[in-house]
């Protein structure tokens, strides 16, 4: 008989594989205290060094505490970010970027050690309830692993993806060159890391290349949380930038997300924020197409919090504004559920694949 084992121990016992004497630091606000402390008992029992610190919750344009950048950059073996939105800006970084051996840049002491030196392995799970950690994390991580890994295979060579949708979706993301990424709960080794719940696949268009329409039916993030959306919100892509954002309320909230994004570039430049002739840059990427990603989690579902909505079967999300590959930077990444997706590949040689049907996976 198969041993029981809550949400908490599966993701210290298997999805990140703690051993004993391993450094884990856990950062929460007083909003997830519940689920922070769940991990850090975990951690203990799996004889761990445990520390557990906490912020006030931080928006898209808030800065993190000193002290918990300054925990982070202790070098853990493990950080969990446990945040009611997000985990916060690092502005010394932003500043002046870390970079890695290959000169790539990183605004953020937590991404630099996860991406960069990959000395560090890490979850973040950003608007994660009590209720989405005891429905979605007990799943079949093998299964998930096994769907990601044949997506990656379908992925190789494409040239074009092509999403249409119901709501009036029809757009054409260019990837070619793109590496797949995916978040398929194994957290187990230095370097990876991903979301608790777990359960996409992603990918970062190339940039300025995008068209089409997307329309937004399912939720969207915006600079003070997510929404599930009562009101469709149309965005028209070209040259891989939104030009032009419709719809009712929500969609006035978005394009008030994203002009605070454009003008904070300018504004951060000009106060030493970010380094001279980048808020040009920042500016502009507020607008950039940054993800398409494909839910993959069976238990997930569409609740108007992102963290799970984007994991959520029958859906694929755009997200807008900065990207994965690092050549896109942003103040914001908002991520956006389109309901029922047809997503088609086309390859080097001309051919395609649909991998998604009115929602349903094609494996």
């Amino acid at each position: 008989m198969k041993k029981e084992i809550t949400p908490e121990q599966n993701i210290i016992e298997n999805v990140c594989k703690v051993k004993k004497g391993e450094r884990v630091l856990i950062i929460a606000n007083p909003q997830t205290s519940g689920i922070a402390q769940k991990l850090y008992e975990a951690a203990n029992q799996a004889e761990a060094r445990t520390s557990l610190i906490y912020q006030n919750a931080k928006t898209s344009f808030d800065n993190a505490e000193k002290e918990v950048l300054a925990a982070i950059g202790s070098n853990p073996d493990v950080c969990f970010s446990i945040s009611e939105i997000k985990l916060g800006k690092d502005p010394e970084a932003t500043a002046n970027p870390y970079k890695n051996e290959d000169g790539e840049p990183f605004t953020h002491i937590f991404d630099y050690l996860l991406e960069g030196k990959k000395s560090m392995r890490a979850v973040w799970t950003p608007g994660l309830t009590e209720d989405m950690f005891n429905r979605t994390v007990n799943i079949d991580y093998d299964e998930l692993a096994s769907r990601c890994k044949k997506l990656g295979e379908l992925f190789k060579n494409t040239v074009n993806v092509q999403v249409t949708a119901p709501g009036g979706t029809n757009i054409t993301v260019p990837v070619f060159g793109r590496a797949l990424m995916n978040d398929d709960g194994d957290f187990s080794t230095p370097g990876s890391g991903g979301n608790i719940p777990a359960g996409e696949i992603f990918i970062s268009p190339v940039v300025g290349k995008c068209e089409g329409t997307i329309v937004y039916d399912g939720s969207m993030t915006f600079s003070d949380g997510d929404s599930i959306l009562e009101t469709p919100i149309t965005c028209r892509v070209q040259n891989g930038f939104v030009t032009e954002i419709r719809g009712g309320a929500e969609a006035k909230r978005l394009l008030k997300t994203v002009t605070e994004a454009e003008n904070r570039s300018i504004e951060y430049e000009k106060t030493g924020k970010l380094p001279a002739g980048e808020g040009e840059i920042y500016r502009k990427n507020a607008r950039n197409i940054g993800e398409l990603g494909i839910g993959l989690n069976p238990a997930a579902r569409i609740t108007g919090n992102m963290l799970e909505d984007e994991k959520a079967f029958h859906t694929c999300h755009f997200a807008i504004g900065e990207n994965y590959d690092n050549d896109a930077p942003s103040l914001i990444h908002l991520d956006g559920v389109v309901r029922n997706p047809t997503i088609v590949l086309t390859y080097e040689d001309g051919s395609t694949r649909t991998i998604l049907q009115d929602g349903t996976l094609q494996l």
